[in-house]
């Protein structure tokens, strides 16, 4: 781990949150984490062009339209806060690894608004080179942030407790809706549709808006495959792979496996050009039987028309499937 700053953040007073990338994972924590140490919290707005276009413009184009997304945020809360907080996420242990993207992340941000004196606040977790945790990573922040050891574990105790609560409770939802539809017989009965992506997208309105919005429209009840009890998840995706290095797609992997028999069909959605989801994708594809899955690719620069289409036309297909017509492959 690097040397502690004692205090550097001390008179931070108002710290700005991308509303973006992991913090559809983590918001609860964090949020929870910095207003227990007296802060308060200015989070961006939610996605919409805008701020998809303004990112955009601060990158490079091999940048994943995620990541061009939150830089959008980003940069709109330059001036609205005392420091960003960017944190490093390089991994969880061995095969537990995040996308280098979330490792980099502090630094690609402070260079890209280098222009625009934005200051920084950030932490590495890092456990299997810096065995640094996440609890370690957060008491070392909080004292950077000029709290005691004892305030700097209360805001942890208390944050990370909110955040179990949160998953539990997305969990827990998720268990009730799976089984009241298994509940529901013949006709009445909706289309249950497990939708596989990265939170950030599954959870953003503007990103997977254009996904979930037409297959709710269309009557179809969508199952959120992050929203899977996690650790459950990450065990079952061990008897997919051994080896794959990604802690969410193993997430993601893993509810598939718990949720394939309760539902009608799997919608893996993707942001150009992500290289994690564009290996475990083609596995899924190749190995996951049984179940008609429909992949789609969302970037900046593709309308919304074409994959209204694609979602259309795959729930026509499990609609028919589902009377008992039969669906080669």
């Amino acid at each position: 781990m690097g040397i502690l700053k004692q205090n550097d953040y001390a008179d931070v007073r108002s710290v700005g949150i991308p509303r973006a990338l992991l913090y559809h994972r983590y918001g609860t924590l964090w949020e929870a984490f910095f207003r227990e140490l007296g802060r308060e919290v200015v989070l961006s707005r939610e996605t919409d062009r805008a701020l998809v276009d303004a990112g955009g413009a601060l990158s490079v184009d091999e940048c994943c339209l995620a990541s061009k997304a939150y830089l959008g945020h980003a940069a709109s809360l330059v001036g609205a806060c005392d420091a960003l907080f960017v944190p490093s996420m390089g991994n969880l242990g061995h095969h537990l690894g995040f996308c280098t993207k979330f490792q980099a992340l502090p630094d690609l941000v402070a260079n890209t608004l280098r222009d625009r004196n934005v200051r920084v606040a950030s932490c590495l977790v890092d456990v299997t080179e810096e065995h640094a945790s996440m609890r370690d990573a957060f008491l070392e922040l909080a004292l950077r942030f000029g709290a005691s050891p004892r305030e700097a574990k209360r805001a942890w105790k208390t944050a990370s407790h909110e955040q179990e609560r949160a998953d539990r409770a997305a969990a827990g939802a998720q268990e009730r809706l799976v089984a009241s539809l298994a509940s529901m017989q013949g006709e009445d009965r909706p289309l249950a549709i497990l939708l596989v992506a990265h939170p950030y997208l599954a959870h953003d309105p503007y990103l997977g808006g254009s996904v979930t919005d037409p297959l709710e429209r269309m009557g179809a009840t969508v199952v959120f495959a992050d929203e899977a009890d996690r650790e459950r998840a990450l065990k079952a995706s061990f008897d997919f792979s051994a080896t794959m290095p990604w802690i969410v797609n193993r997430e993601l992997i893993g509810a598939i496996l718990l949720l394939h028999e309760r539902i009608d069909g799997i919608v893996l959605v993707s942001a150009f050009p992500c290289g994690p989801d564009s290996m475990t994708d083609d596995a899924i594809m190749r190995c996951i039987q049984g179940k008609p899955i429909l992949n789609l690719t969302i970037d900046a620069q593709s309308g919304t028309a074409g994959l209204e289409t694609r979602i259309e036309s795959f729930v026509d297909i499990l609609r028919y499937q589902k009377k008992g017509g039969y669906v080669h492959g």
